[in-house]
């Protein structure tokens, strides 16, 4: 790095516009926010480590900056909450390029702008090893309107977003040896946080639990059911697969029950409640119900249901 900490602590201040629940942003000791009246604060953190959650043979500083604060907006969209403020702390290395900052800053303050987020602060630091970037996001919620993880129950009805499994496809193919393009896989590169559809079901009083698709669907599907005390079955056959490419096939079952970073919602609504098919230009599918059993049962079409066991993605397994 040809800057200094006080140097590039500039340079990204000079990038950022200020939200519209920010008072007082980067320069002093803390930020100041203004919370609308009436609503409570989420806030949720992040990692993104280099060798971990991306490497830059594979990921252009863009991508990595982009998907650093995608995640954390995905938090905020599987709550039902409005995004306010952004924190991001960098740890970098010396020897890294300034430009590969610069364009990883560029990827997280444009979609940044896209949900007018402003980035409030943070903090930068040498990194001995690699990069490792945490980011923490703000929003807010009107006063006993989150939408939590453990509150779906028996008869619920469940629901995804979108399609699953083009993330954890892409990575495949980067492990396999070979290159993986954001046209084929834009789910992976650019995957678009769900804040409108969680909006829209918070507003609408539709979703009764909800959670974000960061691990995988067989994941966090037995994390809702764990944090409601309930079990689930899905149908295998109505489960959305993602494509390659405009016109490719479908990606097998395990891609879309396992595969994580798909940055999709999952989300139980009353059998009485009527879920439109497309919520803010997303498509959005039924693929079971929530049972009192504490089991997760699969139903495909050669077995009458067998239990799905949770192989998505997670830390220090080995």
């Amino acid at each position: 790095m040809s800057l200094g900490e006080k140097t590039l602590i500039s340079r990204i201040r000079r990038g950022v516009p200020r939200g519209r629940g920010v008072i007082t942003g980067i320069g002093d000791d803390c930020a100041v926010l203004r919370i609308p009246a009436g609503h409570q604060v989420l806030v949720t953190t992040d990692f993104t480590i280099e060798g971990v959650h991306f490497r830059r043979a594979w990921h252009p500083p863009e991508v990595v900056g982009f998907r650093c604060l995608a995640r954390g907006l995905s938090d905020l969209a599987a709550m039902g909450g409005d995004p306010q403020a952004a924190f991001l702390s960098l740890a970098l290395p010396r020897e890294l390029r300034q430009n590969w900052i610069d364009q990883f800053m560029k990827g997280l303050l444009g979609l940044a702008s896209s949900f007018n987020v402003a980035l409030a602060g943070g903090d930068t630091s040498e990194s001995p090893h690699g990069v490792l970037a945490d980011i923490v996001v703000v929003g807010s919620v009107p006063k006993g309107w989150s939408i939590l993880r453990s509150s779906a129950r028996p008869g619920d009805r469940l629901y995804v977003t979108g399609e699953l499994g083009g993330a954890a496809a892409a990575l495949g193919e980067f492990m396999a040896g070979r290159k993986a393009s954001p046209k084929d896989f834009p789910r992976h590169f650019h995957p678009d946080p769900r804040v409108a559809v969680g909006r829209f079901l918070r507003k609408q009083k539709l979703a009764s639990a909800m959670i974000d698709l960061s691990d995988g669907l067989s994941t966090d599907l037995a994390h809702l059911c764990e944090e409601s005390g309930v079990g689930a079955e899905i149908v295998e056959a109505a489960i959305p697969r993602a494509r390659i490419g405009k016109k490719g096939n479908a990606l097998d079952i395990d891609h879309a029950l396992h595969g994580g970073e798909d940055y999709e919602l999952l989300f139980t609504a009353h059998r009485g409640k009527h879920v439109p098919h497309r919520i803010a230009g997303v498509a959005v599918t039924l693929i079971g119900e929530i049972t009192r059993s504490r089991r997760v049962i699969i139903r495909s079409p050669n077995r009458k249901g067998s239990p799905l066991q949770a192989q998505g993605w997670q830390h220090f397994r080995k």
